[in-house]
């Protein structure tokens, strides 16, 4: 009997830390891990940074772009990774034609997206038409996402696209936690008419 009361005090105590503790850590972590309504689109965050800022409404993603990051070396892609969002060295930047290549790290579970900055968590839940905001040098920029698939980890087509369009590509690693493959989800400059 002991040993249930303390079992059920244990799991008491860890639902109150968590309970306190989790919306400090992700406002610590300066980015939010939340899925949102379709609906609520139009009503996006407030970029954390409009330098170079990522935020993806449906999902609450919101974080800092790091510019410039060699997706081939992994001590300096890490590194990068734990602060934000690559941006992959070489690729276009918001406001320019060509591929806009992004990437970042999934997890398998929200405690794991938080330890190991997963901003990307969510990324399988965008959809065809789903918005996704970069923000650059002071100005938003909107891209509609145009599909999304599973590749192979090797596969570097997405990275050294050569467009006359600008587009904007996102990778993660799939199935969520592991290396195995890579999810891509592509989107396209949102031109209103």
């Amino acid at each position: 009997m002991k040993y249930y009361l303390g079992v059920a005090l244990v799991l008491f105590a860890l639902v109150i830390i968590g309970s306190t503790f989790l919306p400090l850590l992700q406002a610590e972590l300066g980015y939010h891990l939340r899925e949102i309504e379709p609906q609520d689109q139009k009503d996006t965050l407030e970029p954390l940074d409009k330098d170079f800022g990522i935020v993806i409404p449906k999902i609450g993603a919101n974080a800092h772009v790091i510019k410039n990051v060699n997706p081939y070396d992994a001590r300096i892609y890490q590194s990068a990774l734990s602060r934000g969002v690559a941006h992959a060295q070489g690729t276009a930047l918001p406001g320019q034609k060509g591929n806009i290549f992004l990437f970042s790290h999934s997890s398998s579970d929200f405690l794991n997206a938080i330890r190991y900055n997963s901003i990307f968590y969510l990324l399988t839940k965008l959809e065809k038409g789903d918005l996704i905001k970069i923000y650059f040098e002071g100005k938003e920029y909107d891209y509609i996402v145009k599909g999304k698939q599973i590749v192979e980890s090797n596969a570097i087509k997405y990275l050294t696209d050569k467009t006359t369009e600008e587009n904007l590509t996102l990778m993660t690693c799939w199935p969520p936690g592991t290396s195995l493959k890579r999810l891509i989800v592509l989107a396209s400059k949102n031109n209103p008419l």
